[in-house]
Parts: C-alpha cells; structure tokens; sequence
C-alpha cells in the first residue's frame, strides 16, 4: 500500500510562515466517531479539561522529528516545552518536507528550539508564552521537565531505551516506527505500555488512512473469499546505499555540537563517520533494521487488521549479497500465520529493495505491480483495487462499516486527552507488528528457517537464533 507522509486531516504540510493563527486553531469535527473511552483514562491517565494545554516534549530534532514537531505546533490542545537532540545544529539532514524529496536542512536542537519560540511568540504579550528548552541528553529533560507527553524521533537503535524511560515515567508517548531495533524491545515495551496505561502510537500514520479502511472493507465484504496469501513489494529504498561495506576505518573529528557517544546510545562503541550520521545510519545493522523495519510498520498494519494475524510460526528470509554490517541492497521474508477461527492459514512474501513478486494470474499482462497484494479464494485484491480492472468496475464500493480516522497525530492527541486508544498503540498492534517485521530481518541474520513460539518470546527449532532476538547494551545503557 501507498500512503502520503503528509498528515493532519490528509492536508499538504505547509511551513509555519504560511498558515495563520485561524488555520492552526482549527479542531476536526470528526471526532465522535472516537467516544468510546479507553481502559486506561479510568486511570486518570489522559483526563484534562478542554482549556488545559497538554504538555510535550519532542526527543529527536532531524528531518523526521523536525515534520513531527511542526504538526504538533498545529494543535492548539498540545503546547510543546522542551525539545532535545544530541546534536546542537548542523546541516545534512534530509528535508522538512518529503515533497522536496531528498534537499537537506539544517537540524539539531537549536533549530528547533527557535522553530517553536518563533510559533509561540505571538501569545508572549498576552502572558501564556513560557520559551522553549532545549536539552542535549534525553534524561535530563526527563528529569526536570513535567511535561504530559514525549515524542520520539530519533534514529532506530535508541527508540527503546527513550520510549522506556518515558513510559516508566507515565508519560503518552509518540514513537517514530519501527518501535524498537530488536524483538526483545518490542516486547518489553508493549508490556511496559500496558502497565502505564497512558496513550501511545506509533508513527505508521497509513493506519489511519482512508485506503486502509477500504481494503479492510473490502476484505472484510467477502468479495475476494478467505485470503490465504499476501504479496508486499517495496521499491527500491528512498536513502542511499553506503559507499563502503563494512566499517569505515577512517576517523574524521566530530563534529562540533555532536554528541556522539550519547548518540551511540545502547549500541557498540565505534569512531564517528558521516556515513553513520545524519540520514545514512539506516543502512547498518547497529543502528537501523533496514526496508522491514523502516517500511515493513506502515505495509503490514492493513494486512495484520484486516487479516487478525497475531504471531507468525515460522519465518525464513534470503536476500542480495549479504554483509555483517549492512543491510543487503534487497530482501525477500517468507511469514507463515496459522488459522485463526474460520479463517484459513496466511503465507505473507515481503519483497523490498525492488524485488518483485510473481505476476498474479489475475493482473492484467500490461499492468505492474503497484501495491499489496491479497489473494483470496474467490478473486485478488490490490491495494483497494479488485483485479483485474473488470472486477473493480462490476463491483463498485465496499459497505462503509468501520469508524473512519480523524487523522493520525489527531488520534494520539485525543486520546492524550481521553479519548479512544489509537489504532497504532504499542499494545495492542504497535509491539506485535514491530516484533513481526524485525522477525524477518532475525531469519535473514540466522540463515535459515525459523519456528516460532511467540508467546515465549523463543524459536523452537534454532536456539542459537535466539541470539538476534536481541544484544547486550553497551555498559551504562539498560531499559
């Protein structure tokens, strides 16, 4: 599936030189379709009258972190505090704005912290503006900020040891996909985010989209009969591959303003390179999980809802050339989920890197493959689109039967507030669909197939695979 990295009511991000005040202030009205009230506001957790503002600080200040934080500034429930990076500011970071595709900016800590001033400036006279702060180290702003809330933008390898400390501070928690680096996190966090019973979504924001809603109704409709196979190419990744396969072993300075052992986080310890940061650290395996972790949140939420998977039993996975310390150039996982009910075993192909998958017998000879692809007893489905075409055009419009999104920051917002748990809470869809993607990339590092118990959290065939299940932090790191 396909979705627009653009948010908030599926409207283009402008800068915040180019809204007014009116714009930013405006509420949607669809939320009713969201009243029912979650386990944990009966907590308290999330309780607060419409005219309290809830607090948030924003951990992770580079291009992803940076969209983030701008959308936040556009809902005048959320009033953000304090924002925190390793880096002071430097230039290189991937743009704002992916409609400017790969332009860079300049990010950090500062910028941000100016960004968020800048907005606020105009409530200064009128006695509400408190400055922003900025913080270098993630726990000190835990330590000395009361915010509400804490956004999460940071690369992959520390999303855990953030998300943790901020749930264990009972805060709601907006993390960046995919949750955690490894299995074990996601497991962990899940767990954790139960106990707090405080509002967290992950950033897969195509859940809460209008194309994952019709092709769950789609399904849901019986057109295409019991789905017992999904197809999911993934083109070709957005980021560049590293000029260099294994380690660099130049040692150029660091740059100033950087932090970098606390950017190492939980991870081994290594010189700095460029080719590490800003941007490029998603090819390597200490640091990023590659196209399934990256992509694999957004592609398989759809199919793990409208399908009800829960665990795999198995999962195996070969690839291009296969380094130690990057991620291979494309991949292809294999999932096996048993029945559920009624509904008959799935096997689940990923393919990333442009790899594709077989040409359905259903698709049209002239038509490429463009999107998910799910294969049923009684016909194909891709993306929301029947195949081939004829079918599509016979058949018309699924029946409307489940509660459409407000938007997905909207989502987490309300439910900060009170409102219904967001469809990507690490609970109950988030922790599994993470632990299912990074699963792929285990059977890939262990070269074979793999059986898996995932109530015990072990492969039964493989011990010895249990190993990338997870890694020893570096000394001073823990969750």
């Amino acid at each position: 599936m396909t979705y627009s990295n653009h948010t908030r009511n599926n409207g283009r991000m402008k800068s915040v030189a180019e809204i007014s005040r009116r714009q930013f202030l405006k509420k949607t009205s669809t939320v009713s379709a969201f009243a029912i009230i979650p386990s944990y506001t009966l907590s308290g957790f999330g309780q607060t009258t419409p005219n309290e503002k809830t607090t948030l600080a924003c951990i992770g200040m580079g291009g992803r972190g940076n969209q983030n934080l701008r959308t936040f500034l556009r809902f005048d429930e959320i009033r953000i505090t304090a924002v925190c990076d390793v880096n002071r500011e430097s230039d290189g970071y991937i743009s704002w704005d992916w409609e400017q595709g790969k332009e860079t900016r300049i990010s950090g800590r500062e910028p941000a912290r100016r960004t968020v001033d800048e907005f606020y400036a105009d409530q200064k006279e009128r006695g509400q503006y408190q400055a922003c702060r900025a913080y270098r180290d993630y726990r000190e702003l835990l330590e000395k900020e009361d915010v509400d809330a804490v956004m999460v933008a940071t690369p992959d390898h520390t999303h855990a040891v953030i998300t943790m400390a901020a749930l264990k501070k009972r805060k709601h928690v907006y993390c960046e996909k995919p949750l955690t680096w490894s299995v074990r996190e996601a497991r962990l966090i899940a767990e954790e985010a139960k106990r707090a019973g405080v509002a967290t979504q992950l950033g897969n924001q195509g859940q809460a989209s209008e194309e994952d809603r019709l092709t769950r109704e789609i399904i849901a409709d019986g057109v295409i009969g019991p789905v017992h196979e999904v197809l999911v190419p993934i083109s070709a990744r957005f980021w560049h591959w590293p000029e260099m396969l294994s380690r660099p072993k130049e040692t150029p300075p660091v740059p100033d303003g950087l932090d970098w052992d606390l950017w190492l986080g939980p991870a081994s310890s290594r010189p700095y390179h460029p080719e590490y940061h800003p941007w490029t650290w998603r090819n390597w395996w200490d640091f990023g999980t590659g196209q399934l972790g990256d992509l694999g949140c957004h592609r398989l939420s759809t199919v793990f809802k409208a399908l009800h998977l829960t665990y795999p039993i198995s999962v195996e996975a070969s690839s291009t050339k296969l380094f130690p310390d990057v991620y291979p150039l494309g991949v292809l996982a294999r999932y096996e989920f048993p029945a559920r009910g009624d509904l008959p075993p799935v096997i689940l192909s990923w393919y990333d890197g442009g790899l594709k998958p077989p040409h359905p017998k259903d698709l049209e000879a002239n038509r490429g493959i463009s999107n998910t692809i799910f294969i049923g007893e009684k016909g194909t489905l891709m993306g929301t689109q029947l195949i081939p075409e004829v079918k599509m055009k016979a058949y018309g419009q699924p029946p409307e039967t489940l509660p459409r999104s407000p938007g997905h920051f909207d989502e987490w917002v309300n439910a900060c507030r009170g409102g219904v748990a967001p469809g990507s809470n690490f609970t109950d869809h988030a922790g599994m669909l993470t632990e299912t993607c990074l699963l792929g990339n285990v059977a890939l590092r262990a070269g074979c197939k793999l059986f898996w118990d995932g109530q015990n959290l072990t492969f039964t065939n493989n011990k010895e695979a249990d190993q990338y299940l997870h890694r020893e932090y570096r000394e001073g790191w823990m969750l």
